[in-house]
């Protein structure tokens, strides 16, 4: 199913005013009146990107990675499943607003004990697209604040260092979301998964070099792309896991494959 220019545009309107009202659970069902899952079902393509992306440049949050890899699996979205950590465990990402404790205290996330093998491809690609928005995120606040901070007579974006760190995070987040462009298979979204990570991370700690002091206080909005980031490059493998895993897929095939024409 092919969407328009218009209507994508008028689409993305629509997600970004609801994304701006509500989070969380209402988030959730506000999506679920908007079609969200007639769109994952019928455009994945363009609905992944969109949703994700979003969720991460407007700061909001929804249960609907789940409903991602529910529907890879073959199964109906609207449920929840269990969902592979960092360091080996595993978490469920509730639809409540029951916000768990053992990760930053402000998503409704929780460990258990076990969960069962499921497919992640399409789910990092999702994740990916989110640590992309959240880097975009970050990256205005800090052109922003480098713009109207006065130093020294100044903006603080005239001077080299603070264009450095700048130029470096866009670098590093329009090469993430290339690699998220390009993928088909297992392997094209492991890497797209990681590369996304990264810059996300790169974008977190070069954006707050940039903003300084204020970076850190709870009244400034960075800390909470910071959290979320830390959070979301976690869940189905971090980047540092991501990029062990597929260096061991690499030495088995005994080749690179060849992941974009170019």
């Amino acid at each position: 199913m092919s969407v328009d220019t218009e209507s994508l545009q008028l689409l993305e309107d629509a997600l970004r005013k609801t994304m701006t009202a509500v989070s969380g659970r209402q988030l959730d069902e506000a999506l679920a009146e908007l079609g969200w899952l007639d769109m994952l079902a019928e455009m994945p393509d363009t609905a992944i990107p969109l949703v994700f992306r979003l969720l991460g440049e407007t700061g909001a949050h929804a249960p609907v990675i789940n409903d991602v890899v529910l529907g890879a699996a073959g199964g109906e979205g609207g449920g929840t499943v269990p969902l592979p950590f960092a360091g080996g465990s595993w978490v469920v990402w509730d639809r409540t607003d029951e916000a768990g404790t053992t990760l930053g205290g402000d998503l409704p996330i929780h460990r258990v004990s076990v969960g069962d093998p499921v497919r992640l491809a399409a789910g990092r690609r999702a994740l990916g697209w989110w640590l992309v928005g959240s880097s975009r995120a970050m990256l205005a606040l800090a052109r922003r604040h480098a713009l109207d901070r006065i130093q020294f007579g100044r903006p603080v974006a005239s001077f080299q260092a603070i264009r450095h760190r700048l130029a470096e995070t866009l670098v590093a987040v329009e090469g993430a979301e290339a690699t998220l462009q390009a993928p088909s298979d297992d392997l094209g979204c492991l890497l797209a998964k990681a590369a996304a990570g990264q810059a996300a991370l790169t974008t977190a700690r070069h954006c707050q070099q940039v903003l300084g002091g204020i970076g850190f206080t709870a009244e400034h909005e960075l800390h909470r792309h910071v959290k979320r980031v830390l959070v979301l490059d976690a869940m189905l493998g971090s980047a540092r896991e991501l990029t062990r895993e597929a260096g061991g897929l690499l030495r088995v095939k005994g080749f690179a494959p060849r992941l974009a024409q170019l």
